[in-house]
């Protein structure tokens, strides 16, 4: 191969570009060896995030704001992580259960044949409540651990302790009928999208409440 080939082709490309030279293999070819680029193709997505970049500016810009002290309740940052951390598992798990149950009731309903089998999709339900359960249990014991030393009481009755009493007792009330009363099916399903009701007004509870979570907003 002459030095010009060695120099253009050498493991098959030269500074990012692919090239194919004719004869390349052929340790005999002619000195003018005629070499074929082809250029990777244009990564879309990457000009799409260059041009993205000064409406993220822009945006930044638009929101900054001068950094404030956090309120007490938010200073404890272990019970923090903690609360947060089970409030995460309880609401994860609990919101499977939700879509099992409302999946439930359509298949139970119409039989579709792209969903799970309806028994199989109340088991689904069913678990992940025995998984959420306990979290949301510790999420309210660590809540009122929280306030304790951020407020000085266990329990204030404040509209989001009071809905996340409501929540517990949904489910508990599901826990209940399914062990101790055999519920099923229909009634069961019923019982946790009541339940997930309850998590929602829980959690944007105060977007409309006032209480001790209103800093929350």
């Amino acid at each position: 191969m002459s030095p010009v080939g060695r120099r253009y082709c050498r493991n098959g490309r030269r500074d990012g570009h692919y090239c194919r030279p004719v004869g390349c293999n052929n340790t005999t070819s002619p000195p003018g060896i005629v070499l074929r680029t082809a250029r990777p193709e244009r990564d879309k997505s990457r000009d799409l995030q260059i041009a993205n970049r000064p409406l993220l500016l822009i945006f930044a810009w638009t929101q900054a704001s001068s950094p404030a002290n956090l309120v007490p309740a938010l200073q404890q940052n272990a019970l923090l992580s903690a609360h947060v951390a089970a409030a995460v598992v309880a609401y994860g798990t609990l919101t499977i259960g939700f879509g099992a149950a409302i999946l439930y009731l359509v298949q139970n309903r119409r039989r579709s044949p792209w969903l799970p089998d309806a028994e199989v999709l109340d088991t689904i339900a069913y678990q992940s409540v025995i998984i959420g359960f306990p979290f949301l249990t510790l999420l309210i014991i660590l809540g009122a651990l929280w306030a304790k030393i951020a407020w000085g009481s266990y329990w204030s009755w404040d509209p989001k302790e009071t809905a996340s009493l409501v929540t517990w007792l949904f489910y508990a009330a599901y826990m209940h009928a399914r062990v101790i009363r055999g519920w099923r099916g229909n009634k069961a399903a019923i019982l946790l999208i009541a339940g997930f009701a309850a998590i929602i007004l829980t959690f944007f509870g105060n977007f409309v409440f006032n209480g001790l979570h209103a800093y929350l907003r």
